[in-house]
């Protein structure tokens, strides 16, 4: 019995252990307050001009003007209220207080109108008893998110409506007192199952507002590094770009992107490599000021945005202590390892007027700094603009040009140390434009991947090239780049396998060399049009090895022949331990894997002892020679016996 009576008194209660639910509860039935008092009104104005000529003045007059008064000041009240947040202390209160009101309301409504029916004649009593059901149940829809109080007005006014009519002893107001009486169990009952259907309504949206907000963490969210990722970046520049319009002010976008990391990764593993990226990223945020959003873009690249004006100067030291806390040691097990970071930087509107140009602006400076300034910040400048502009007279260049006349190639050894003879000579492609004069490739090839061009272009350059081979001795190869245009469509890998059948040169002497980005541009292609080249019997290469996030995986994952290696290890290779330490190493992973390793960018007589006592087998650079047209090519091969160099590795 008691905890029947405790649990009829728990429904008479605000729940305040469930904030969301009385929030939500609260919500709800304020908005459907003006219509309870707008019921209240015109329901007690009907019945009060109805015995105006029957009641006394006090009775159909006075009283109910006072409370359709209160009802309308508090009409007025939740209408002013309606946008107003409120605290939950408040909400808790004014719940309790909108009960204690509407017990209040219905007690005086109801002692009202059973003052009020003995007045009238028949008709005007019918109206009583309609005026008041009609009354109550509106009222207590109206207040079925406020259960205490629904549940009040429901017994407060139908308890004293049923008996006094059953009391009445007529007939017909018995059977309606009884009416009313089966009427209010199911009303009672509708707003219990109501009720409980409402707070699992709210705990299912709060749950799936849980969801949603953890989807949205996770889709936001680097899950390495715990700082935000590149779809929230550009979110985030997005937003800043819009408060910028807005506001007049000025912001800037950085790139940061790691010197020296690859190397790392590759050596001593992915595992290690992730954990030295989320040391960066705690780095990072530890260096970051209230006004500075930060991310990481992928790879070892991240991002930043920095709001209120910022100022060139203070962009640079900005960048300078990014780049210092970077180039402390990393802890890798029992040694230390050293890091680096490029850092490039646009600001609006200076440099771009939109947040994609903004971004391509910030890249280009991190391009130049890594190209020229490795380990330093660029700002992007007007000098810069003017490069891109270059890039854009290039591309028309390009358009208007002939590849057969206009497009040649020169030719650079690389050099077995155990004979001292060149075993293979690398194509480089060279553009002398009647309209620009000599352009580098390094200009014009990325232009041409960007117009769509390159596999024309490649085309024809391997054409040259296999047409030079054909007069080259049978035990010299000839190695030619391949970029990811070339490798990423089946189309164009069927007309490079037409094209080495058609030259009479043995595909046994031909090297394919591909970067890793050609490869990430699509692996499964890539992965494809390797397997085609390795049935013809093409050697493929995988180039500027270690400048990639996933050699190793590539390495893994490919049947490939050789490797080549990034002249950045070989160039500190007689100075920096950790250079000769990461060539031993590349040097040995090559011979357990049963690959040949071609270290690139040797240029001194040290660095070409120090990679032979290391046991290096192929190398290239311009301590042999530096790369040579065709004609040239047969003389080289005469006359290498006679160079110096060749003695020195034949002792």
């Amino acid at each position: 019995m008691k905890r029947l009576f405790v649990a009829f008194i728990n429904l008479f209660r605000i729940p305040t252990d469930n904030m969301p639910l009385v929030r939500a509860q609260f919500d709800a039935f304020s908005k459907q307050i003006p219509l309870l008092y707008f019921i209240l009104t015109t329901n007690s104005l009907a019945a009060a001009w109805t015995f105006t000529r029957f009641a006394p003045d006090w009775l159909g007059v006075y009283f109910p003007s006072a409370l359709c008064t209160l009802c309308g000041v508090r009409c007025v009240w939740w209408w002013r209220s309606r946008h107003k947040v409120f605290s939950d202390t408040y909400i808790i209160k004014a719940m309790r207080a909108t009960t204690g009101l509407a017990v209040g309301l219905t007690l005086g409504f109801t002692i009202w109108a059973l003052l009020l029916y003995p007045y009238g004649d028949a008709y005007a009593r019918g109206q009583v008893v309609f005026c008041l059901a009609l009354t109550v149940i509106g009222c207590v829809f109206c207040l079925m998110h406020l259960r205490p109080a629904a549940l009040a007005v429901t017994l407060f006014a139908n308890i004293p409506f049923v008996l006094f009519f059953f009391l009445e002893g007529h007939d017909s107001l018995k059977a309606i007192s009884i009416n009313l009486a089966l009427v209010s169990v199911a009303m009672i009952m509708i707003l219990m199952v109501y009720s409980r259907d409402f707070a699992r309504l709210v705990e299912s949206q709060a749950e799936t507002r849980r969801l949603s907000d953890e989807n949205f963490r996770i889709a936001n969210l680097d899950s390495l590094t715990d700082l935000p990722n590149r779809r929230w970046f550009f979110t985030e520049l997005e937003r800043y770009h819009a408060e910028a319009v807005a506001s007049g002010r000025s912001f800037a976008v950085g790139i940061i992107d790691l010197d020296g990391f690859k190397p790392v990764n590759d050596t001593y593993g992915h595992m290690t490599g992730d954990r030295v990226l989320a040391e960066v990223g705690r780095r990072l945020s530890r260096t970051a000021g209230k006004d500075l959003t930060l991310a990481r873009l992928g790879g070892d690249e991240f991002g930043f945005i920095m709001a209120n004006d910022p100022t060139e100067d203070r962009l640079k030291a900005f960048s300078t202590t990014l780049i210092e806390a970077i180039r402390l040691p990393f802890a890798i097990g029992g040694s230390n390892a050293h890091l680096g970071a490029s850092i490039g930087v646009a600001r609006y509107p200076d440099t771009a007027q939109s947040p994609e140009s903004l971004f391509e602006r910030a890249d280009y400076a991190l391009y130049h700094a890594k190209r020229t300034q490795r380990g330093q910040v660029v700002v992007f400048s007007s000098r810069h603009e003017e490069q891109i502009r270059s890039h854009g007279v290039i591309e028309q260049a390009l358009q208007a040009a002939d590849f057969d006349n206009e497009m040649s190639l020169v030719y650079q050894p690389i050099v077995d140390t155990r004979t001292g003879r060149a075993s293979t000579f690398e194509a480089l492609a060279r553009w002398n434009s009647p309209i620009l004069g000599a352009v580098g490739p390094g200009d014009f090839i990325p232009v041409a991947e960007r117009n769509g061009q390159v596999r024309a272009l490649s085309l024809i350059l391997l054409g040259k090239a296999l047409r030079a081979a054909a007069q080259w001795p049978q035990t010299v190869r000839i190695s030619f780049n391949l970029s990811a245009h070339d490798i990423s469509q089946a189309e164009s890998v069927i007309q490079i396998i037409a094209l080495i059948n058609q030259s009479g040169v043995s595909p046994k002497r031909i090297d394919f060399e591909i970067t890793e980005t050609s490869i990430s541009y699509d692996f499964q292609q890539a992965r494809a049009a390797v397997i085609a080249f390795r049935a013809l019997g093409v050697g493929i290469s995988l180039d500027d090895f270690g400048t990639g996030y996933s050699s190793l995986s590539h390495v893994h994952r490919l049947a490939l022949d050789k490797i080549k290696v990034d002249r950045s290890f070989v160039a500190d290779v007689t100075t920096n331990p950790v250079s000769h330490k990461i060539v031993k190493s590349l040097s040995a992973l090559c011979t357990d894997m049963g690959l040949d390793c071609v270290l690139e960018g040797v240029e001194t007589a040290a660095q070409l002892e120090a990679l032979t006592d290391l046991g290096c087998t192929f190398v290239q650079g311009y301590y042999f020679a530096r790369p040579m047209p065709e004609e040239d090519v047969q003389h080289y091969l005469e006359s290498e016996d006679k160079l110096p160099s060749r003695r020195r590795m034949g002792k």
